[in-house]
């Protein structure tokens, strides 16, 4: 393994350390509140994404007040980059809880999970907007699954219901990775791949460019939420991939 790589490896391994020094911290105090897990999230997040072999570019800026984030989705990597913005919590599929480490360290941090197929529909929607309704911004990918950056795929409008029914706006929020001018190859975590290859590949290779375009919010009042997932879509293939993907995939 390259110099280079090893001092990556051990600058991201302090960073866990931390992280995990927090979370232990906040494991005692249960009663510890939405709010300050997610500013420790945000400062957490914030290290992790600086310790990775990346550049973000951010235009826009965050909707005033409470949100719902509505982002698609490439790799792991989304969550350090997007939390590293503003304080926020994530909506994460139910497996990830048991990921050693990364899962006990995305619970304490309050995440909110969702077990697919379940019939727990009605319950995760109820938790999203309780925590919509206590002034705390959520994050979502209504994708259900990471793709490869050059794709977007349809907005589920369930999870959307939260913000029609607690009034919140909705922020589009658009990643894309690039390496060389081109998508980056490396970036996206899809198929069968695991966290450690994934994060090996990611170390040994050369600074990539991470472009978060914060879109404008959509208001939710009178909207239903197959409309508002619709908008959201159609905003996010604009940033990503112009007007004609946009047609396209509406097509």
């Amino acid at each position: 393994m390259a110099l280079h790589t090893l001092a990556r490896a051990g600058r991201l391994l302090g960073v866990v350390a931390g992280g995990l020094a927090v979370a232990t911290w906040l494991a005692c105090r249960p009663r510890t509140g939405v709010a300050r897990r997610q500013r420790w999230t945000q400062w957490f997040l914030g290290r992790l994404a600086r310790a990775l072999p990346l550049t973000i570019q951010v235009h826009g800026r965050c909707a005033p007040g409470p949100a719902l984030w509505v982002c698609n989705h490439v790799s792991w990597v989304d969550i350090a980059v997007l939390g590293s913005l503003a304080p926020l919590s994530f909506l994460s599929k139910a497996d990830v809880r048991d990921w050693p480490i990364a899962g006990w360290l995305a619970h304490q941090a309050g995440t909110l999970f969702i077990r697919r197929g379940a019939g727990d529909g009605m319950r995760t929607n109820q938790q999203l907007a309780e925590r919509l309704q206590t002034g705390h911004s959520l994050v979502i990918f209504p994708e259900g699954t990471t793709t490869d950056g050059q794709q977007l795929r349809t907005f589920h409008p369930r999870l959307l219901a939260c913000a029609i029914d607690t009034s919140t706006p909705v922020q589009p929020v658009a990643i894309r990775y690039r390496r060389d001018g081109a998508p980056d190859p490396l970036a996206p975590f899809i198929g069968d791949d695991d966290l450690l290859s994934h994060l090996r590949r990611l170390l040994a290779a050369d600074r990539a460019i991470v472009e978060v375009h914060l879109l404008p919010p959509i208001r939710s009042t009178g909207l239903d939420r197959g409309t508002m997932a619709a908008q959201a879509q159609a905003a996010v293939a604009t940033a990503l991939f112009g007007v004609i993907a946009t047609q396209r995939d509406a097509a």
